[in-house]
């Protein structure tokens, strides 16, 4: 199958979160698997012209009421394709200095949301079309990624199929339900629509437009992260007012679990950890590895007492007031009534990284590192005994199954993708993977550390056998992409009849 992927991030180039991770990823599998993968995306000001080649001629993209915008387009190949049997994977970037030549990918820390999104990735869909015409190569499947690749199945069900792509179906994916790209209707015009598909099309939501919405009514089939969470956003609670248009399209929404990149995340060669090791050498190599990440830290270099790790995004979504909010969150009664010691990779809101810091100054078992480091990620990873990850919601999760993969034991709430990947602990039996709990609250989290740290001092013996269970866990990307490959099929036979 020929396959296009719209989106605004994709690793290396542009990231904010676990989409860039599952597009390049996804992107690769099914080019391994034979597939014709490219992926399109806009070149931001951060990505570097000159490592990329430019395809001649300037390529005009009609954008509604702004009209005919000149772009560029410059063009690479995803890094680790050139393995396969088929040459390298494509990736496109249209290059409009107006919508892309700026810092962000989303917004910046002066404006959070751009005002002129809409119209940004009215550029980037639109263009995506205009692209597949100039290249001369037109896709079996449209595969649009969150709200900002929206408006791809909707330009394609309302505009496109008749000017060229009658033989292309699309496939939209929900990597988070929880942003939907909401904006004043004002915008409506600059997207390539006439107003007569203003509700037809799904973008009417509460007379302003919804890209998100619009993806959900429109594509021919869509999918969501995981299982569970394909089950949870279905329900006003995890639902984010969507809830009904899904339910109405459940015949179309399947759940897929994400894969892991195991080339990136495998403790037998990541060469950002102090020791490698696998499930063997499990026990030495976890202790040398704690050891390097206590001194990174500035923590006390002491085997004796259980490490919680946590790498997140210090964002309500996370779980984070739960853990640090001042007088409610219980990170100052785990670190003061118990004996362990935590380290925090992450960086968001300011109140959060106020409090972080706060928490420092008063505890010596607890540090962070505000920002991200990509090779520390991998060593809290490795070298705690438990990381904690307890989201309010969760649409699929990556850090719990990098934990599995390194032997350490996470500490989650039983929602969406954490659901599906991790297996609750059995005090009796020893089985299962990691300890889980239902309701968010700081009594929870405080609770379901203490059960596990209880089971490190009491049952070292079970503490053994569940890291290793954890370390034989299958989280590659090929079960995945083959179920995609599915979707995609299933959409061409909707298409066809």
């Amino acid at each position: 199958m020929k396959i296009l992927m719209i989106t605004a991030e994709a690793v290396p180039y542009a990231k904010t979160g676990g989409l860039a991770d599952m597009v390049s990823a996804l992107a690769l599998s099914l080019h391994r698997a034979g597939h014709d993968v490219r992926i399109v995306m806009p070149r931001y000001y951060a990505i570097d012209r000159s490592a990329l080649r430019l395809i001649p001629e300037p390529m005009g993209v009609p954008v509604g009421s702004l009209g005919e915008q000149w772009t560029a387009v410059y063009a690479t190949e995803l890094p680790g394709s050139e393995r396969a049997n088929s040459g390298g994977l494509p990736v496109y970037f249209i290059d409009h200095e107006q919508s892309f030549g700026r810092d962000g990918v989303y917004g910046s820390p002066a404006e959070s949301d751009f005002h002129d999104n809409p119209a940004r990735f009215s550029v980037l869909c639109n263009g995506a079309f205009q692209l597949c015409r100039k290249l001369g190569w037109f896709p079996d499947v449209i595969h649009a990624h969150d709200w900002s690749a929206a408006l791809a199945p909707v330009l394609l069900k309302f505009v496109e199929r008749r000017q060229g792509f009658g033989g292309t179906a699309s496939v939209f994916t929900i990597h988070n339900l929880g942003y939907q790209g909401n904006y004043s209707k004002d915008y409506f015009p600059a997207l390539g629509l006439g107003w007569e598909h203003f509700f037809a099309s799904g973008f009417e939501d509460w007379d302003r437009i919804n890209f998100l919405k619009a993806g959900l009514c429109s594509a021919d089939a869509l999918t969501t992260v995981s299982p569970t969470y394909a089950a949870e956003i279905q329900s006003g609670e995890h639902g984010f007012r969507m809830d009904g248009v899904l339910r109405s399209r459940s015949g179309d929404l399947y759940g897929i679990l994400n894969g892991v990149d195991t080339e990136i995340w495998n403790p037998a060669k990541d060469k950002r950890l102090a020791r490698t090791y696998t499930a063997r050498t499990l026990a030495a190599g976890k202790a040398l590895n704690k050891r390097a990440l206590q001194q990174r830290m500035g923590l006390p270099e002491d085997a004796s007492v259980p490490l919680i790790g946590m790498v997140t995004r210090l964002t309500d979504q996370k779980g984070v007031a739960e853990v640090f909010a001042p007088t409610f969150g219980c990170a100052y009664r785990l670190c003061s009534q118990i004996a362990l010691q935590f380290a925090v990779l992450g960086a968001g809101e300011r109140w959060c990284q106020d409090e972080i810091r706060q928490l420092e100054s008063k505890l010596p078992n607890f540090r962070a590192y505000l920002g991200y480091d990509d090779g520390l990620s991998h060593q809290i990873e490795a070298g705690s005994d438990f990381f904690l990850m307890p989201s309010r919601y969760e649409p699929c999760g990556l850090n719990q199954m990098y934990s599995l993969l390194y032997g350490t034991l996470p500490i989650v709430r039983r929602t969406g993708g954490l659901a599906d990947t991790v297996q609750n602990y059995d005090d009796k039996t020893g089985g299962g993977t990691g300890f889980m709990f239902d309701y968010l609250s700081p009594q929870s989290v405080f609770d379901t550390v203490c059960w596990a740290v209880y089971a490190w001092s009491h049952r070292p013996d079970h503490i053994a056998h569940m890291r290793k269970r954890a370390m034989q866990q299958e989280f590659g990307w090929s079960v995945a992409a083959a179920r995609y490959a599915d979707v995609y099929e299933a959409a061409l036979k909707k298409l066809a009849r």
